[in-house]
C-alpha cells in the first residue's frame, strides 16, 4: 500500500479496509505492507498504527518485496 496516494492516502485506505474487515464485509484479513519513501520513525509508526502489517522503505528491490509477501502469506 503506497502511503502517499493522491485521492486517499495509504493510512486512510488501510483504516477503511480494516473497518470493512471488522464489519464482515471483507471475509478475510488482508495483509497490507506499507510502501513509503519516508524512513522516519514517525511514518513507520503511523503505518503500523493504521493497521498495516509491515513497512518497506523505497527504493526497494522486487525480491525484498516478494520475500515480505511470502513472510506474511499463510497458505492453507
Amino acid at each position: 500500500m503506497d502511503c502517499e496516494m493522491p485521492v486517499m492516502d495509504g493510512h486512510t485506505a488501510t483504516r477503511e479496509i480494516r473497518r470493512l474487515e471488522g464489519e464482515g464485509v471483507l471475509p478475510l484479513r488482508n495483509r497490507i505492507i506499507a510502501l513509503t519513501g519516508n524512513a522516519r520513525q514517525g511514518q513507520i509508526e503511523a503505518s503500523l498504527q493504521a493497521g498495516m502489517d509491515d513497512v518497506m522503505i523505497k527504493p526497494y528491490k522486487i525480491d525484498e518485496l516478494v520475500l515480505k509477501i511470502r513472510e506474511r502469506t499463510v497458505l492453507d
